[in-house]
């Protein structure tokens, strides 16, 4: 306990030294041993290599590849480290989390960011001294008192939403914040003329210039909550968010108002960067989907005002791809040995006692793969050719016990989808 104790509150090793500590631990027990240092430093190398093992062994065991996400971060020492979080579908379905092409996933929500932050350049006057109002209410008691006293001065304010500041580098958070200080434009006005040292308080034309962007930003931001609100974001949300993206960009690249339209072909141009071609194979995870398949993104493309010829070759080279992946997996495990585990982890110890209707069984997926070969057909073809289930009555599927509940058709795909299914779009964690 004390091992943990220190390694979860980042305590020094000599803190088991510390007076206060050691007559704590007496004054519960009198002849308890209080560890010395160089016995702590020893516990928690200890407790290091245990777990280092264990994690070792579990690593050992999972039947799917393993999806890598990194990210670096700087402590209060200004030490610099790199964290790697693995995320894989463990023998149970639960998610924990072919070459060179399918490597290197960009995080969704990094892309996002650098994009809308593009966007944001041009209008960061205004956002300023919405900013720098918002940072000279909030710094002492008694600008809030007067703050306070303008907003009751003023009718209409809904003084539930509190004042915000923002991370700069999370434009999300600059969304928010534009919204909160929008709120109380007022407010802000009346403190003005109260207050003789705020000398930020916007123009109308600036106001209204953060307005325009709060109400152009505010679908982006919807998307952006959509990839932060999952715990663990899959790869099969990729598709129709980078898809919603781009229409509205294209949608805003002739907008009326020049503010507007500036930003977004700022946006556009950065977009393209990164997202000119889909992740190929993030879109799998939208094929895999059985809500969507390739219709969806034969409909998505359309949208696009992509031409019928451009749209094509489009979903060619995306379905090329899968197959080639998909036929790799075909070639790692055999037929028989995939649909006999894939069978097996689904059986409890009492239904392996009726061997008759495991038999059975077997012999039904033999007859199924042996129908398909005959017919030229693979199991991804089967599954691209059956009906999309209707996202109406399945708004909230849960596809990885739709894929559970169909790896015994499906063997090798559902291996291949057990993959796919692990990768993050995003390395930003929901906390």
């Amino acid at each position: 306990m004390i091992s943990m104790m220190i390694i979860e509150h980042d305590l020094p090793f000599s803190f088991v030294e510390h007076r206060r500590f050691k007559d704590l631990l007496q004054y519960l027990h009198l002849d308890v041993m209080v560890p010395s240092r160089r016995v702590a430093t020893m516990n928690v190398n200890n407790l290091y290599d245990f777990e280092k093992k264990k994690m070792k062994c579990l690593l050992s065991k999972v039947p799917s590849r393993i999806s890598l996400t990194s990210d670096v971060w700087t402590s209060c020492t200004f030490e610099g480290y790199i964290s790697l979080i693995a995320h894989y579908v463990d023998a149970n379905w639960k998610l924990n989390i072919s070459g060179g092409e399918f490597f290197h996933i960009q995080c969704c929500a990094h892309i996002l960011n650098l994009f809308v932050q593009e966007g944001l350049k041009v209008a960061s006057p205004a956002i300023n001294k919405i900013r720098e109002s918002i940072k000279y209410v909030k710094g002492s008691e008694g600008r809030m008192k007067v703050f306070k006293a303008c907003v009751a001065k003023v009718d209409g304010i809904h003084t539930k939403m509190g004042l915000r500041l923002d991370v700069i580098t999370r434009w999300n958070s600059t969304f928010l914040m534009l919204k909160s200080g929008l709120v109380y434009r007022c407010a802000f006005c009346s403190l003005s003329f109260d207050d003789r040292s705020y000398s930020s308080c916007p123009t109308n034309i600036e106001w209204e210039r953060g307005q325009k962007m709060c109400d152009f930003l505010h679908p982006f931001f919807q998307i952006t909550e959509l990839i932060y609100d999952s715990s663990y974001p899959t790869s099969n949300l990729y598709f129709m968010q980078v898809w919603k993206i781009e229409c509205l960009l294209l949608q805003n690249l002739s907008n009326e108002d020049e503010l507007i339209r500036t930003i977004t072909i700022d946006m556009k141009t950065k977009f393209d960067k990164y997202w000119s071609d889909y992740s190929n194979v993030l879109s799998f995870g939208c094929i895999l989907d059985p809500r969507f398949k390739i219709k969806l993104l034969k409909y998505c493309y359309s949208k696009l005002g992509l031409d019928p010829i451009s749209c094509q070759a489009k979903l060619k080279v995306v379905e090329h791809k899968l197959y080639t992946l998909y036929n790799e997996y075909v070639q790692m495990y055999s037929k028989g040995t995939s649909s006999n585990v894939g069978l097996s982890q689904g059986l409890s110890q009492e239904t392996m006692a009726t061997t008759s209707t495991i038999s059975i069984a077997q012999e039904l997926i033999q007859f199924e793969d042996e129908n398909m070969s005959q017919v030229g057909k693979s199991q991804l073809d089967t599954y691209l050719e059956e009906a999309n289930l209707p996202n109406k009555y399945h708004p909230n599927l849960d596809i990885l016990q739709y894929w559970k509940d169909n790896q015994a058709r499906f063997p090798d795909l559902s291996l291949l989808t057990c993959d796919i299914l692990s990768i993050q779009i995003t390395t930003v964690t929901f906390e």
